[in-house]
C-alpha cells in the first residue's frame, strides 16, 4: 500500500483514524505492518502490500479460488481485445478523460479486469475485494503508484466519507447476502457530485428455465475445489453440445442456455483456447457462489432514490445497470 492511502482509510468497526505501525517498506510501498485504530485500538494487518480488514475464510471463498486460478483470463492485456474496457465505459457512462487523475473506488475488484481499465485511463484506483482475489489483483496490476488494493467488507467499508470522485461495483452485488444493504453502503465514500455505477443480474421470468438455477441448490454446497475439478472435466464435454444447439435456426441463441455451460462462441472474438478458458471460469462462477440474487429494474431505481442520488439511469446492457450522481 502507498502511505497516501491512510488519508482515505478508516477503521471499519468504529470509523476511527488509522495509524501505521511496525511498517516494513519496499520500493516505496508498505509491504507489511499493521493499521491501529486510534479510537477502538483494533489492529488490522498489512500483508503482501494489502491492508486486510476481514477474516481469511468468508462466504466469498469461491471467488478467491477462481480469480487466483484464472488471474489473467479476463484482462484486456491478456485477451488483446477491449472487452473489459468496452463494458466499463458503456456501463459507467464515463469517458477516459473524465476519470483521468480522479480518485476511483472499485468495489469487488476480483483479479482487476476493470481496475486495469481505470488505471490505463489515468485514474488513481483503490481496488477492494472481500476474497483473496486481492492477491491476484495485486499480482496483475502492482506495483503502481496510482493503485492500492484493500481486502474489506462491502457492509463495513474501511473508507472515510466523501473521499472518492467515482465508485463502480460490477459483477458483485448479486453475490452478496443482502443486496439492498450492500448497495446502500456504496454512496457514503463518494464526494458530492461524484458518480456511482453498478450492475446486477436481471431478474427475468426466463431464469426459471435456466439450468443454472435448477442446479445451484446442489452445486453451491459442494466444496469449491472439488466443484472446480468437476467443472474442468465436464466443460469440454458440454461445449460441443452447446454449440450444436446454438446453430439451430431462430431458436439457437436461446436453446444453448439449456446446456449448463458458459459458451462465448459467437459472443466474443476469442481464440479457441481462450473460449475454453472463459467457459471453465464462467461455468464455475455460475455454480460456486454462495449467493446469487437477481434484481428488477424497479427495485434498482428504488434503491437509487433511497440513497438520494440524482440523474439516475437504469437500463439493460446484458446486465441490469444503474448509475447516478451524489
Amino acid at each position: 500500500m502507498n502511505r497516501t492511502l491512510l488519508d482515505r482509510l478508516c477503521c471499519p468497526a468504529c470509523g476511527g483514524d488509522l495509524s501505521l505501525q511496525d511498517a516494513r517498506e519496499k520500493d516505496g510501498e508498505v509491504e507489511a505492518g499493521r493499521l491501529r485504530c486510534g479510537r477502538c485500538a483494533q489492529d488490522h494487518p498489512v500483508v503482501a502490500y494489502v491492508p486486510r480488514f476481514v477474516p481469511a475464510e468468508n462466504y466469498a471463498g469461491s471467488f478467491g479460488l477462481q480469480w487466483n486460478q484464472f488471474r489473467r483470463t479476463q484482462l484486456d492485456s491478456q485477451t488483446g481485445l477491449p472487452l473489459s474496457r468496452d463494458r466499463f465505459f458503456r456501463q459507467s457512462g464515463w469517458t477516459p478523460a473524465e476519470i483521468a487523475g480522479r480518485h476511483v473506488l472499485d468495489v469487488g475488484c476480483g483479479a482487476g479486469r476493470f481496475a486495469e481499465v481505470a488505471l490505463d485511463a489515468g485514474a488513481h484506483v483503490v481496488a477492494l475485494d472481500y476474497s483473496s482475489a486481492v492477491d491476484a489483483c495485486r499480482a496483475n496490476l502492482g506495483p503502481n503508484p496510482r493503485l492500492d488494493v484493500v481486502q474489506g467488507d462491502i457492509y463495513h467499508l474501511p473508507f472515510k466519507h466523501a473521499r472518492f470522485d467515482a465508485i463502480y461495483c460490477f459483477g458483485v452485488l448479486q453475490h452478496t447476502p443482502d443486496v439492498h444493504r450492500a448497495f446502500l453502503s456504496l454512496p457514503a465514500p463518494l464526494r458530492e457530485g461524484g458518480r456511482l455505477a453498478v450492475d446486477v443480474y436481471p431478474r427475468l421470468w426466463l431464469n426459471v428455465l435456466w439450468p443454472k438455477y435448477w442446479l445451484r441448490p446442489l452445486t453451491r454446497r459442494i466444496d469449491p475445489e472439488r466443484l472446480f475439478r468437476l467443472v474442468r472435466r465436464i466443460v469440454p464435454r458440454l461445449l460441443p453440445l452447446s454449440r450444436l444447439l446454438g446453430r439451430l435456426p431462430v431458436v439457437g441463441r436461446k436453446a444453448r442456455y439449456l446446456v449448463p455451460v458458459a459458451d462465448y462462441d459467437g459472443v466474443h472474438p476469442l481464440s479457441e483456447p481462450q473460449l475454453s478458458e472463459w467457459a471453465v471460469l464462467t461455468t464455475f462462477d455460475m455454480f460456486a457462489p454462495a449467493h446469487d440474487h437477481p434484481q428488477t429494474a424497479r427495485t434498482l431505481r428504488a434503491w437509487f432514490a433511497e440513497s438520494g442520488l440524482r440523474s439516475v439511469e437504469v437500463f439493460r446492457a446484458g446486465h441490469l445497470v444503474g448509475r447516478g450522481v451524489k
